[in-house]
Protein backbone atom coordinates (compact mmCIF):
# COMPACT_ATOMS: atom_id res chain seq x y z
CA UNK A 1 0.00 0.00 0.00
CA UNK A 2 2.11 3.30 -1.03
CA UNK A 3 2.03 5.96 1.37
CA UNK A 4 -0.08 9.33 0.19
CA UNK A 5 0.79 13.24 2.11
CA UNK A 6 -2.33 14.06 3.55
CA UNK A 7 -3.76 17.05 1.33
CA UNK A 8 -2.58 20.48 2.15
CA UNK A 9 -5.20 22.70 3.07
CA UNK A 10 -5.32 26.36 1.05
CA UNK A 11 -5.27 28.19 3.96
CA UNK A 12 -1.85 26.34 5.02
CA UNK A 13 -0.49 26.61 1.41
CA UNK A 14 -0.96 30.32 1.08
CA UNK A 15 0.33 30.73 4.71
CA UNK A 16 3.51 28.77 3.55
CA UNK A 17 4.52 30.39 0.40
CA UNK A 18 3.95 34.15 2.36
CA UNK A 19 6.69 33.13 4.83
CA UNK A 20 8.73 31.93 1.68
CA UNK A 21 7.85 35.08 0.26
CA UNK A 22 8.59 37.05 3.13
CA UNK A 23 12.64 35.45 3.49
CA UNK A 24 13.24 36.11 -0.10
CA UNK A 25 12.33 40.01 0.38
CA UNK A 26 14.35 39.97 3.54
CA UNK A 27 17.12 38.02 1.46
CA UNK A 28 17.01 40.40 -0.90
CA UNK A 29 16.74 43.66 1.35
CA UNK A 30 19.89 42.55 3.15
CA UNK A 31 21.40 42.34 -0.19
CA UNK A 32 21.16 45.46 -1.15
CA UNK A 33 21.69 46.84 1.66
CA UNK A 34 25.65 45.32 1.52
CA UNK A 35 25.98 46.53 -1.79
CA UNK A 36 24.68 49.68 -0.82
CA UNK A 37 27.26 49.84 2.23
CA UNK A 38 29.92 48.50 -0.30
CA UNK A 39 29.46 51.15 -2.54
CA UNK A 40 29.67 53.99 -0.03
CA UNK A 41 33.12 52.31 1.23
CA UNK A 42 34.61 52.11 -1.93
CA UNK A 43 33.28 55.62 -2.91
CA UNK A 44 35.02 57.07 0.72
CA UNK A 45 37.92 54.80 0.01
CA UNK A 46 38.65 55.67 -3.62
CA UNK A 47 39.79 59.41 -3.06
CA UNK A 48 42.17 58.29 -0.19
CA UNK A 49 43.84 55.44 -2.01
CA UNK A 50 44.43 57.82 -5.03
CA UNK A 51 45.08 60.99 -3.01
CA UNK A 52 47.71 58.33 -1.12
CA UNK A 53 49.07 57.35 -4.31
CA UNK A 54 49.39 61.00 -5.51
CA UNK A 55 51.25 61.91 -2.59
CA UNK A 56 53.49 58.89 -3.03
CA UNK A 57 54.70 59.71 -6.38
CA UNK A 58 55.02 63.00 -5.86
CA UNK A 59 57.81 61.65 -2.69
CA UNK A 60 59.56 59.52 -5.19
CA UNK A 61 59.30 61.88 -7.89
CA UNK A 62 61.41 64.58 -5.66
CA UNK A 63 63.87 62.16 -4.23
CA UNK A 64 64.41 61.33 -8.33
CA UNK A 65 65.20 65.10 -9.12
CA UNK A 66 67.44 64.73 -6.54
CA UNK A 67 69.39 61.74 -7.87
CA UNK A 68 69.26 63.16 -11.16
CA UNK A 69 70.66 66.63 -10.08
CA UNK A 70 73.62 64.68 -8.31
CA UNK A 71 73.62 61.85 -11.73
CA UNK A 72 74.15 65.12 -13.72
CA UNK A 73 77.11 66.29 -11.77
CA UNK A 74 78.55 63.11 -11.45
CA UNK A 75 78.47 62.19 -15.61
CA UNK A 76 80.05 65.63 -16.37
CA UNK A 77 82.31 65.44 -13.79
CA UNK A 78 83.04 61.99 -15.63
CA UNK A 79 83.11 63.68 -18.70
CA UNK A 80 85.79 65.95 -17.66
CA UNK A 81 87.96 63.34 -16.78
CA UNK A 82 87.39 62.08 -20.29
CA UNK A 83 88.83 65.35 -22.08
CA UNK A 84 91.56 65.75 -19.20
CA UNK A 85 92.63 62.05 -19.66
CA UNK A 86 92.67 62.70 -23.57
CA UNK A 87 94.80 65.51 -23.23
CA UNK A 88 97.28 63.80 -21.13
CA UNK A 89 97.48 60.95 -23.92
CA UNK A 90 97.96 63.83 -26.28
CA UNK A 91 100.68 65.47 -24.52
CA UNK A 92 102.28 62.01 -23.97
CA UNK A 93 102.44 61.28 -27.76
CA UNK A 94 103.68 64.56 -28.76
CA UNK A 95 106.40 64.22 -25.90
CA UNK A 96 107.60 60.66 -27.16
CA UNK A 97 107.15 61.80 -30.63
CA UNK A 98 109.91 65.22 -29.59
CA UNK A 99 112.17 62.76 -27.35
CA UNK A 100 112.26 60.56 -30.43
CA UNK A 101 113.67 63.31 -32.60
CA UNK A 102 115.87 64.74 -29.93
CA UNK A 103 117.54 61.65 -29.75
CA UNK A 104 118.19 61.28 -33.19
CA UNK A 105 119.57 65.18 -32.80
CA UNK A 106 121.52 64.12 -30.09
CA UNK A 107 123.18 61.33 -31.94
CA UNK A 108 123.68 63.41 -35.10
CA UNK A 109 125.44 66.34 -32.95
CA UNK A 110 127.51 63.72 -30.74
CA UNK A 111 128.69 61.91 -34.35
CA UNK A 112 129.24 64.98 -35.26
CA UNK A 113 131.78 66.69 -32.25
CA UNK A 114 133.33 63.10 -32.36
CA UNK A 115 134.37 63.97 -35.90
CA UNK A 116 135.84 66.83 -35.39
CA UNK A 117 137.90 65.74 -32.57
CA UNK A 118 139.25 62.45 -34.43
CA UNK A 119 140.41 65.09 -37.86
CA UNK A 120 141.91 67.53 -35.59
CA UNK A 121 143.94 64.48 -33.82
CA UNK A 122 145.14 63.18 -36.83
CA UNK A 123 145.73 65.94 -38.66
CA UNK A 124 149.33 66.04 -40.26
CA UNK A 125 149.65 69.42 -39.42
CA UNK A 126 150.01 70.93 -36.09
CA UNK A 127 146.45 72.60 -35.55
CA UNK A 128 147.67 74.51 -32.54
CA UNK A 129 146.40 78.49 -32.99
CA UNK A 130 149.77 79.58 -32.67
CA UNK A 131 151.40 77.12 -35.37
CA UNK A 132 148.60 78.28 -37.65
CA UNK A 133 149.36 81.65 -37.16
CA UNK A 134 153.15 81.61 -37.73
CA UNK A 135 152.75 79.47 -40.71
CA UNK A 136 151.56 82.58 -43.03
CA UNK A 137 153.26 83.48 -45.55
CA UNK A 138 151.65 86.57 -46.45
CA UNK A 139 149.74 89.24 -44.40
CA UNK A 140 146.42 87.64 -47.13
CA UNK A 141 147.88 84.13 -45.65
CA UNK A 142 147.38 85.09 -41.90
CA UNK A 143 144.09 86.97 -42.14
CA UNK A 144 142.65 83.89 -44.03
CA UNK A 145 143.81 81.59 -41.61
CA UNK A 146 142.44 83.43 -38.45
CA UNK A 147 139.47 83.68 -40.10
CA UNK A 148 139.53 79.60 -40.62
CA UNK A 149 140.38 79.20 -37.03
CA UNK A 150 137.56 81.37 -35.77
CA UNK A 151 135.06 79.22 -38.01
CA UNK A 152 136.82 76.10 -36.42
CA UNK A 153 135.89 77.34 -33.00
CA UNK A 154 132.62 78.54 -33.67
CA UNK A 155 131.08 75.25 -35.36
CA UNK A 156 132.87 73.44 -32.75
CA UNK A 157 131.48 75.53 -30.09
CA UNK A 158 128.20 75.32 -31.88
CA UNK A 159 128.21 71.29 -31.57
CA UNK A 160 128.74 71.33 -28.41
CA UNK A 161 126.07 73.40 -27.77
CA UNK A 162 123.77 71.41 -29.61
CA UNK A 163 124.61 68.45 -27.51
CA UNK A 164 124.15 69.85 -24.53
CA UNK A 165 120.51 71.36 -25.16
CA UNK A 166 119.52 67.86 -26.97
CA UNK A 167 120.43 66.03 -23.53
CA UNK A 168 118.57 69.14 -21.36
CA UNK A 169 115.38 68.32 -23.64
CA UNK A 170 115.66 64.76 -23.14
CA UNK A 171 115.51 64.57 -19.69
CA UNK A 172 112.80 67.38 -19.91
CA UNK A 173 111.10 65.35 -21.95
CA UNK A 174 111.21 62.12 -19.92
CA UNK A 175 110.12 64.47 -16.44
CA UNK A 176 106.85 65.16 -18.43
CA UNK A 177 106.43 62.22 -19.87
CA UNK A 178 106.70 60.59 -15.70
CA UNK A 179 104.63 63.60 -14.86
CA UNK A 180 101.84 62.67 -17.46
CA UNK A 181 101.77 59.28 -16.36
CA UNK A 182 101.07 60.29 -12.49
CA UNK A 183 98.16 62.49 -13.63
CA UNK A 184 96.93 59.75 -15.85
CA UNK A 185 96.81 57.64 -13.15
CA UNK A 186 95.17 59.75 -11.20
CA UNK A 187 92.51 60.87 -13.92
CA UNK A 188 91.66 57.10 -14.46
CA UNK A 189 90.99 56.71 -10.35
CA UNK A 190 89.12 59.48 -10.49
CA UNK A 191 87.21 57.80 -13.68
CA UNK A 192 86.66 54.85 -12.02
CA UNK A 193 84.97 56.34 -8.84
CA UNK A 194 82.45 58.47 -10.75
CA UNK A 195 81.61 55.55 -12.83
CA UNK A 196 80.70 53.35 -9.58
CA UNK A 197 79.19 56.51 -8.21
CA UNK A 198 76.71 57.19 -11.53
CA UNK A 199 75.94 53.33 -11.61
CA UNK A 200 74.96 52.60 -7.83
CA UNK A 201 72.77 56.21 -8.44
CA UNK A 202 71.43 54.81 -11.23
CA UNK A 203 70.53 51.42 -9.38
CA UNK A 204 68.71 53.68 -6.75
CA UNK A 205 66.70 55.71 -8.93
CA UNK A 206 65.63 52.47 -11.52
CA UNK A 207 64.48 51.11 -7.59
CA UNK A 208 62.41 54.34 -7.10
CA UNK A 209 60.52 54.24 -10.07
CA UNK A 210 59.68 50.82 -10.11
CA UNK A 211 57.27 51.78 -6.82
CA UNK A 212 55.88 54.27 -8.88
CA UNK A 213 55.27 52.61 -12.12
CA UNK A 214 51.38 53.78 -13.21
CA UNK A 215 51.89 57.15 -12.10
CA UNK A 216 55.12 57.79 -14.59
CA UNK A 217 53.21 56.11 -17.90
CA UNK A 218 50.67 58.95 -17.16
CA UNK A 219 53.42 61.32 -16.59
CA UNK A 220 55.16 60.54 -19.34
CA UNK A 221 52.38 60.52 -21.74
CA UNK A 222 51.28 64.12 -20.52
CA UNK A 223 54.89 64.70 -20.96
CA UNK A 224 55.00 63.63 -24.42
CA UNK A 225 51.79 65.73 -25.35
CA UNK A 226 53.58 68.98 -24.12
CA UNK A 227 56.27 68.19 -26.37
CA UNK A 228 55.00 67.76 -29.40
CA UNK A 229 52.88 71.11 -28.83
CA UNK A 230 56.68 72.90 -27.56
CA UNK A 231 58.30 71.27 -30.50
CA UNK A 232 55.74 72.43 -33.93
CA UNK A 233 55.61 76.09 -31.73
CA UNK A 234 59.18 76.12 -32.37
CA UNK A 235 59.57 75.19 -35.57
CA UNK A 236 57.03 77.57 -36.35
CA UNK A 237 59.22 80.22 -34.96
CA UNK A 238 61.72 78.72 -36.54
CA UNK A 239 60.14 78.87 -39.81
CA UNK A 240 59.16 82.61 -39.21
CA UNK A 241 62.84 83.58 -38.31
CA UNK A 242 61.41 85.75 -35.58
CA UNK A 243 62.96 85.91 -32.32
CA UNK A 244 60.49 85.84 -28.82
CA UNK A 245 60.66 87.63 -26.24
CA UNK A 246 61.98 86.01 -23.03
CA UNK A 247 58.91 85.13 -20.43
CA UNK A 248 58.50 86.90 -16.97
CA UNK A 249 59.44 90.80 -18.56
CA UNK A 250 62.95 90.03 -19.35
CA UNK A 251 63.80 91.71 -22.39
CA UNK A 252 67.16 92.97 -24.63
CA UNK A 253 69.15 94.79 -22.50
CA UNK A 254 69.81 98.62 -23.78
CA UNK A 255 73.20 99.18 -22.50
CA UNK A 256 76.56 97.36 -21.45
CA UNK A 257 77.80 97.88 -17.76
CA UNK A 258 81.10 99.23 -17.51
CA UNK A 259 83.60 96.87 -18.05
CA UNK A 260 81.92 93.90 -19.25
CA UNK A 261 82.24 92.05 -22.33
CA UNK A 262 80.05 92.87 -25.10
CA UNK A 263 79.91 89.01 -26.86
CA UNK A 264 79.52 89.04 -30.57
CA UNK A 265 76.74 88.23 -32.81
CA UNK A 266 75.39 84.55 -32.79
CA UNK A 267 76.95 83.24 -35.96
CA UNK A 268 75.90 79.47 -35.06
CA UNK A 269 72.05 79.63 -34.64
CA UNK A 270 71.42 77.20 -37.38
CA UNK A 271 72.66 74.37 -34.89
CA UNK A 272 68.76 75.28 -33.03
CA UNK A 273 67.55 73.24 -36.38
CA UNK A 274 70.13 70.22 -35.84
CA UNK A 275 69.00 70.21 -32.72
CA UNK A 276 65.81 69.88 -33.42
CA UNK A 277 66.19 66.85 -35.39
CA UNK A 278 67.43 64.64 -32.26
CA UNK A 279 64.10 65.60 -30.33
CA UNK A 280 62.87 62.13 -28.46
CA UNK A 281 66.57 60.62 -28.72
CA UNK A 282 66.86 58.70 -24.84
CA UNK A 283 69.45 60.23 -22.50
CA UNK A 284 72.37 57.84 -22.27
CA UNK A 285 75.53 58.91 -19.79
CA UNK A 286 78.55 59.14 -21.79
CA UNK A 287 76.51 59.46 -25.46
CA UNK A 288 77.69 61.77 -27.91
CA UNK A 289 75.85 60.45 -31.25
CA UNK A 290 72.02 59.78 -32.49
CA UNK A 291 72.06 56.52 -30.58
CA UNK A 292 71.75 58.08 -27.23
CA UNK A 293 72.73 61.63 -25.60
CA UNK A 294 74.34 63.40 -22.33
CA UNK A 295 73.68 66.90 -21.99
CA UNK A 296 77.47 68.08 -23.12
CA UNK A 297 77.10 65.07 -25.74
CA UNK A 298 73.89 66.71 -27.45
CA UNK A 299 76.02 70.29 -27.61
CA UNK A 300 79.18 68.71 -29.03
CA UNK A 301 77.74 66.40 -31.71
CA UNK A 302 75.04 69.20 -33.17
CA UNK A 303 78.18 71.65 -32.95
CA UNK A 304 80.39 69.24 -34.84
CA UNK A 305 77.60 69.25 -37.37
CA UNK A 306 78.78 73.17 -38.62
CA UNK A 307 82.83 72.41 -38.25
CA UNK A 308 82.77 73.74 -34.43
CA UNK A 309 84.82 71.59 -31.98
CA UNK A 310 83.78 71.24 -28.30
CA UNK A 311 84.82 69.19 -25.94
CA UNK A 312 82.37 66.56 -24.86
CA UNK A 313 81.56 67.94 -21.04
CA UNK A 314 79.69 70.75 -19.66
CA UNK A 315 82.43 72.34 -17.69
CA UNK A 316 84.96 71.97 -20.22
CA UNK A 317 81.92 73.77 -22.30
CA UNK A 318 81.61 76.55 -20.29
CA UNK A 319 85.20 77.70 -20.76
CA UNK A 320 84.71 78.30 -24.49
CA UNK A 321 83.57 81.49 -26.23
CA UNK A 322 82.33 84.50 -24.49
CA UNK A 323 79.63 84.93 -21.44
CA UNK A 324 76.64 86.14 -22.32
CA UNK A 325 73.90 87.17 -19.66
CA UNK A 326 70.24 85.71 -19.40
CA UNK A 327 68.72 88.83 -21.19
CA UNK A 328 71.28 89.18 -23.96
CA UNK A 329 70.84 85.12 -25.25
CA UNK A 330 70.40 84.46 -28.83
CA UNK A 331 69.63 81.18 -30.48
CA UNK A 332 72.32 79.07 -31.17
CA UNK A 333 73.92 79.92 -27.35
CA UNK A 334 74.58 77.59 -24.67
CA UNK A 335 72.78 77.95 -21.51
CA UNK A 336 74.50 76.20 -18.23
CA UNK A 337 72.90 75.18 -14.93
CA UNK A 338 73.54 74.03 -11.45
CA UNK A 339 77.64 74.89 -11.24
CA UNK A 340 77.78 74.26 -15.05
CA UNK A 341 76.94 70.22 -14.45
CA UNK A 342 74.28 70.61 -17.14
CA UNK A 343 74.25 72.47 -20.44
CA UNK A 344 71.61 72.83 -23.33
CA UNK A 345 70.98 75.06 -26.60
CA UNK A 346 69.09 78.21 -26.48
CA UNK A 347 66.69 78.23 -29.24
CA UNK A 348 64.45 81.38 -28.44
CA UNK A 349 61.39 82.19 -26.94
CA UNK A 350 62.59 81.80 -23.55
CA UNK A 351 63.02 77.93 -24.22
CA UNK A 352 66.13 75.61 -24.57
CA UNK A 353 66.78 72.02 -25.70
CA UNK A 354 69.12 69.82 -24.00
CA UNK A 355 69.08 66.15 -23.12
CA UNK A 356 68.48 66.39 -19.51
CA UNK A 357 68.83 62.80 -17.42
CA UNK A 358 68.68 59.54 -17.10
CA UNK A 359 65.17 57.79 -17.91
CA UNK A 360 64.52 61.35 -20.50
CA UNK A 361 64.65 61.93 -23.72
CA UNK A 362 66.07 65.10 -25.59
CA UNK A 363 63.26 67.62 -25.18
CA UNK A 364 62.03 71.06 -25.15
CA UNK A 365 62.30 73.07 -21.57
CA UNK A 366 61.17 76.92 -20.53
CA UNK A 367 64.01 78.99 -18.93
CA UNK A 368 62.14 79.23 -15.89
CA UNK A 369 60.94 78.26 -12.89
CA UNK A 370 63.73 75.44 -12.12
CA UNK A 371 65.76 76.16 -14.70
CA UNK A 372 65.96 80.11 -14.12
CA UNK A 373 66.77 80.17 -10.14
CA UNK A 374 69.75 77.63 -10.87
CA UNK A 375 70.76 79.21 -14.05
CA UNK A 376 74.72 79.30 -13.99
CA UNK A 377 75.16 81.39 -17.34
CA UNK A 378 75.62 81.66 -20.97
CA UNK A 379 78.19 81.46 -23.63
CA UNK A 380 78.35 82.40 -27.01
CA UNK A 381 80.98 80.18 -28.95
Amino acid sequence: MTYRPPPVRPSTRIFRELVASGRKRQAQAFVFCIAVLCAAASANAAPGTVASKQAQAQQVLAQIQKIDNSLGAAVESYNLANVQLQKIQSAQRENRAQLKLTRANLKVAQDSLAARLVSAYTSTQDNSTLSVLLGANSLDDLLNRIEAVNSTSQQDASIVQQVTSFKAAIQRHRTELRTAHSEQQAIVAQKAAQKQRIQSQLASRRQLLSTIKGQIARIRAAEAAQQRQLAAAARSRLSADVQVPLPDGVGISAATPEGSTVAPPNVHGGVVGIAMRYLGVPYVWGGSSPRGFDCSGLVSYVFAQIGVSLPHSSYAQFGMGTAVSISELQPGDLVFFTGASHVGIYIGGGQFIHAPHTGDVVKISSLSGYYSSNFAGGRRV
